[in-house]
């Protein structure tokens, strides 16, 4: 038996200080919406979307993070953790320029991967947790 899997979501551990914040945040920023809030097992969690990308927001008790943010996407593979997720959008030069004109800093790129055919860059949000964002690069016809 082979196998397969399609993405469903990605979570994400919270300080509870940080929760409303970073609802707010992903709001605000990246246009989410909440989809569902809900108590579990002791924990909170809070589900938000846009299209097909979903992020579940833990709050259970997590501490802030205790390291400085890397400065640089090179300085950030310091330690073996979750990276990174990765949004794809059609049009990243105007992904860009929005999330400029929202003042959301580019943490690194727009830069060019021909390997993967990609065009990629990267924003944190609220509490530090990298985000890529990806689009394809125009085939040649």
């Amino acid at each position: 038996m082979d196998l397969r899997f399609t993405h469903d979501h990605v979570g994400i551990t919270l300080a509870a200080e940080h929760l409303e914040a970073t609802i707010a945040w992903y709001r605000h920023t990246l246009d989410f919406v909440v989809l569902d809030r809900f108590e579990a097992a002791g924990s909170n969690f809070t589900f938000i979307g846009n299209g097909d990308s979903t992020i579940e927001l833990i709050s259970a008790g997590a501490r802030p993070h205790p390291a400085p943010l890397a400065e640089s996407l090179p300085a950030s593979h310091d330690t073996e953790r979750l990276h990174h997720f990765c949004l794809a959008v059609t049009d990243l030069d105007a992904t860009v320029s929005e999330l400029k004109r929202r003042e959301v800093p580019i943490f690194a790129g727009p830069m060019t991967i021909d390997r993967i055919g990609r065009r990629i860059a990267f924003v944190r949000d609220n509490v530090g947790t990298v985000i890529e964002l990806t689009q394809p690069l125009p085939s040649d016809s």
